[in-house]
């Protein structure tokens, strides 16, 4: 037996109908506090996505289409979402769209992108995840709280910072390439492949917590009892530093 038959049971047939219309206005509010936006680009091979989110989720994943796919569900109040196809690059900026709102619900977006796509996310509060790109950039920036996942990338410049959050990075380390990974507290972790070569700061100066795992047999230091970690890996060609002031850093082999 259902709540709602229930509840039925045990009242008057008066009560009963009010009670009951009561919890379908309730479910309806909630079915219809959410709103779907949608929208698809034709995407050249060098297409760059630039999104600036307020609060919620943002997933990336590249896909073998010559196109970009926009999925974004809307928490009330509904946040003005207008995207723009400016030379190559679509834009996303709801803190400049809303900027007259005093407040809009969470945006969740979803982007399919094509592989070679180079990605530039930020949110103020939520979790960033991006997944199957090669282009030359990903950034992911969140200025509060959030969690950021990337996952087989391959981009020669990849930049991810937070707050608070964990920072998880799954993917290559390209010669000549730069790779940035920072925050304040939480979890940074690396799974890197074992023939990659780099040059290597990593610092975490309140935790003096930092697990090279199977790089830890190159050219390297530790420095400062223990709070940095400087040294070369292979023949140093890409540049990684990595700093989290009062977290953990651990390298994974790939």
């Amino acid at each position: 037996m259902s709540f709602c038959q229930k509840l039925s049971s045990h009242l008057p047939s008066a009560l009963r109908f009010t009670v009951l219309a009561a919890l379908v206005a309730v479910l309806s509010v909630s079915a219809f506090s959410q709103k779907k936006f949608s929208k698809t680009y034709p995407a050249p091979s060098n297409v760059r996505l630039q999104l600036m989110n307020k609060s919620g989720t943002v997933t990336v994943e590249g896909w073998n289409r010559p196109e970009i796919q926009i999925v974004a569900t809307l928490e009330a109040p509904a946040a003005n979402v207008a995207p723009q196809n400016l030379s190559g690059t679509i834009v996303i900026n709801l803190v400049k769209d809303n900027q007259d709102r005093g407040d809009i619900g969470s945006v969740n977006f979803t982007v399919r992108v094509p592989y070679t796509t180079m990605v530039d996310i930020e949110t103020r509060m939520g979790n960033l995840n991006v997944s199957n790109v090669r282009g030359g950039l990903v950034r992911a920036r969140i200025s509060t709280e959030g969690d950021i996942t990337l996952t087989n990338i391959g981009a020669s410049a990849v930049s991810a910072e937070n707050v608070t959050g964990d920072i998880f990075y799954d993917g290559d380390i390209v010669a000549g390439g730069t790779y940035r990974f920072a925050s304040t507290r939480g979890a940074i972790n690396l799974r890197i492949p074992f023939n990659s070569s780099f040059r290597v700061v990593a610092t975490a100066p309140t935790t003096r917590n930092i697990s090279l795992g199977v790089f830890g047999g190159g050219a390297i230091n530790y420095i400062g009892d223990g709070r940095r970690v400087v040294g070369k890996f292979g023949d140093g060609s890409a540049t990684l530093s990595v700093t989290n002031q009062q977290g953990s850093i651990s390298f994974f082999r790939r």
